[in-house]
């Protein structure tokens, strides 16, 4: 088993001890080793808990010992936490979803990726096992769609107006004309161009961008940071086909990063908080603002209400500046269209 898992005999004959030791699995002299437990059996469970508790609170114990705060540690596991995600599914096989209790109710966000929305869902779900939350990262137009033909509760946005130079309204007037809307702010953010540590291809704006020896990753059409990016070009009179890479495109601000941390590319525009999370450097640009935009009916509602709640909560606007690249000032506040 050792060579076949390519590790130590030692690792292995160690394991065999401590599933032992756990009565996880069971040896017989001429038998073989048999399975004793399965995986819901609540000894184990209660088993696994204690190890992961300890495991999780030395690791804790440690980084407060370095003189890092509470919110600091929590901002850093939620990101890392969002970017693991991110890649197991990436890998990950399809699988058939989990029948879930009728009890439980799910709230379906569709638009542009965030983390500060992902740090929500992740308190909501602390707060409350009746919600559950659906989060897909579609782009804000995708978003604002999403919830004009009725497939989502919430819309996440960030827009800029060229004409206007205003964030989200115009669009969802254009978008939902004459509907009652709601527009919750959830976080102004930085976007700007992340790329390698010591900025090795010394990429100091947009401009850069067509320069031959530069490899950009973009993200999918009808995201936000795409919309930001394609009004920047034109401005600047840069046209796509200049810009090597920008037909490749990505969901998130994360998948960006992280190819640009691969070495597949040298420079994405992304949010400073997802440049932090895959250790790059970053050029902050632009300061946008992000909504969280829903009928007036859906903000009224049962549904939604511990959801509002957690955003005007004082945890998430912690967890959230520590994170990097937020500004959390007016997080909470509604505007009715």
């Amino acid at each position: 088993m050792a060579h076949s898992l390519g590790i130590n005999q030692n690792t292995v004959v160690k394991a065999y001890a401590e599933l032992e030791q756990e009565k996880v699995v069971v040896s017989r002299r001429g038998g073989g080793t048999i399975v004793a437990r399965g995986a819901d059996d609540p000894g184990l469970v209660a088993s696994r808990q204690r190890r992961l508790s300890g495991i999780v609170s030395d690791d804790i114990v440690k980084v407060l010992s370095l003189g890092y705060s509470p919110e600091e540690v929590e901002a850093a596991f939620y990101v890392h936490l969002s970017r693991w995600r991110e890649e197991r599914q990436a890998t990950a096989k399809p699988e058939e979803a989990p029948v879930k209790a009728a009890a439980v109710e799910s709230i379906r966000v569709v638009g542009s990726h965030d983390l500060a929305l992902n740090i929500l869902v992740d308190l909501l779900k602390k707060r409350s096992d009746e919600v559950e939350v659906q989060v897909t990262n579609a782009g804000s137009l995708g978003g604002l769609i999403a919830l004009q033909e009725e497939r989502a509760h919430l819309a996440g946005i960030h827009l800029l107006d060229e004409e206007t130079g205003e964030y989200n309204y115009p669009y969802v007037r254009r978008i939902l004309p004459g509907r009652e809307v709601a527009v919750v702010h959830l976080a102004y953010r930085i976007q700007g161009l992340m790329y390698h540590r010591g900025n090795p291809r010394h990429i100091k704006g947009i401009a850069d961008l067509k320069r031959p020896d530069v490899t950009f990753v973009n993200r999918q059409k009808g995201a936000g940071t795409r919309v930001l990016l394609d009004i920047q070009m034109r401005q600047l009179g840069i046209q796509p086909k200049e810009i090597r890479g920008y037909e490749r495109e990505m969901d998130t601000h994360l998948a960006v990063g992280t190819a640009i941390a691969r070495g597949e590319a040298d420079v994405a525009l992304g949010i400073e908080a997802a440049a932090r999370s895959c250790d790059l450097d970053f050029l902050p640009l632009f300061r946008e603002r992000y909504d969280l935009v829903m009928t007036r009916e859906s903000y009224r509602s049962r549904l939604l209400a511990t959801l509002l709640s957690t955003v005007n909560s004082a945890e998430f606007r912690e967890v959230v500046d520590k994170v990097g690249g937020y500004d959390t000032s007016q997080t909470g506040t509604v505007t009715f269209l």
